[in-house]
């Protein structure tokens, strides 16, 4: 965290951005939504294993690595921009279904608060994912939570 308030607030000239796995970058996203209510429980790091693992196609391996570093950039995040740049490399189609993921993340605990669905549509602007196929992605999440 001290690192990315340095980041924030330095003058000078800026690193070179490093290139970060579009997967890794989604999963980072899917834990910033976690956080908004600022507690990361189990429960949401189950979560977003389990979209990683259907959404993202990620075998089960891999679904623990790409958390790990997700987990690991979300901490040292200054905000949901630096990721964006490298999910928006994904087909539309799976930044869609990133945003599904953000959805299913904010409702792990029962019910969206209205930070967490304002950081959504932040990231569905940021990845150009239109309201409409947001609104479809909302309903899909809703669809999903047991009644």
């Amino acid at each position: 965290m001290l690192e990315g308030l340095k980041k924030l607030f330095s003058w000078g000239p800026q690193p070179v951005q490093r290139e970060i796995d579009p997967q890794v970058a989604a999963a980072a996203l899917l834990v910033e939504a976690a956080l908004v209510d600022g507690v990361y429980a189990n429960l949401e790091s189950d979560q977003i294993a389990e979209i990683l693992l259907e959404s993202m196609g990620l075998d089960a391996d891999r679904v623990d690595e790409v958390l790990r570093q997700g987990e690991e950039l979300a901490e040292d995040s200054t905000g949901a921009h630096e990721f964006t740049q490298h999910v928006k490399k994904l087909p539309l189609l799976d930044r869609v279904r990133v945003i599904e993921g953000l959805y299913l993340v904010s409702l792990a605990d029962g019910a969206a608060c209205k930070f967490e669905e304002a950081f959504i549509r932040h990231v569905a602007s940021l990845l150009h994912v239109d309201d409409i196929r947001r609104a479809q992605a909302r309903r899909r999440a809703e669809s999903r939570q047991p009644q």
